[in-house]
């Protein structure tokens, strides 16, 4: 190919250069009927090991509990899946065909991945209805928000994860007014609004009242089919009440997995975690 010619391809207008295409993660491949992909997955910090060649699999709908005592690697676990930390050796897929391990947090979280902290954080000076349209996906450019008007199916899709999250008697309350447990429920419903279909969940009913983590299970249950849903959860009594596969960390590794009576019966189980 001679310079000009070189020169004209470089330059074609009909072309867009790779570093200004916008990958499509929209499309995950889950024909296999798992979304989550963790396996042989290791990282230190400073020379402990937190994780320790971790493997495990979420199914497409399913509703996993991961629990484990302090230091068991589950903040880690969940760093790792959400680009938070990269681990020193392993692979994290997203489906068949999307590598977590490649992607930053933002292309993590548009691919189809969200995840709820312990700790909720809504905007407190904001209505619910407003927190939700602002948790909305789509285009958040400057421009973008400033023209936005919301279509009547935004509208509906907003109605209907006030349905789901049980705060359509209170759309107008201001965010900061809500209950402990309101508010981590409406950061549910922030995630939601992203279309995740992967939502990992950490210590949802910490500091709920029992009849906020009875509703907290409810939703939790709701949502799996639809969505796949990891919740980590200290509160034993609120696993059970939700979980039909359990997975213990110990370690940095999975030690155990299977039902809630499999587990509180494993006698390796016992000696880490539930006997102590």
């Amino acid at each position: 190919m001679s310079a000009l010619a070189k020169i004209r391809e470089t330059f074609r207008r009909d072309q867009v250069f790779d570093f200004v295409n916008k990958q499509d993660y929209s499309r995950v491949d889950t024909s296999h009927g798992q979304i989550l992909y963790v396996e042989d997955v290791s990282v230190s910090f400073d020379g402990f090991k937190a994780i320790n060649e971790l493997n495990f699999y979420i199914e497409v709908g399913e509703l996993r509990c991961m629990i484990g005592p302090n230091g068991a690697g589950k903040t880690t676990m969940m760093d790792i899946i959400t680009g938070k930390t990269r681990p020193d050796q392993g692979s994290v897929w997203f489906g068949q065909n999307i590598n977590l391990l490649k992607m930053t947090e933002p292309e993590i979280a548009q691919a189809g991945v969200g995840r709820k902290f312990q700790k909720p954080t809504v905007f407190e000076h904001h209505d619910i209805f407003e927190n939700l349209e602002m948790a909305m996906a789509g285009n958040k450019g400057v421009w973008s928000t400033f023209r936005a008007r919301l279509s009547s199916e935004q509208h509906d899709q907003i109605a209907s994860v006030m349905e789901i999250i049980g705060l359509s008697d209170c759309a107008k309350q201001r965010a900061g007014a809500l209950s402990h447990g309101q508010k981590q429920w409406l950061e549910i419903g922030m995630l939601l609004m992203q279309n995740p279909k992967l939502l990992l969940v950490d210590e949802p009913v910490a500091g709920m009242t029992h009849q906020e983590m009875d509703k907290t299970g409810e939703l939790l249950t709701s949502l799996a089919g639809e969505h796949s849903v990891v919740v980590v959860e200290h509160d034993m009594d609120f696993v059970r009440s939700i979980a039909k596969k359990v997975s213990v960390l110990h370690q940095g590794s999975i030690l155990a997995e299977g039902s809630m009576d499999e587990v509180q019966n494993n006698q390796r189980v016992i000696e880490v975690y539930l006997g102590e």
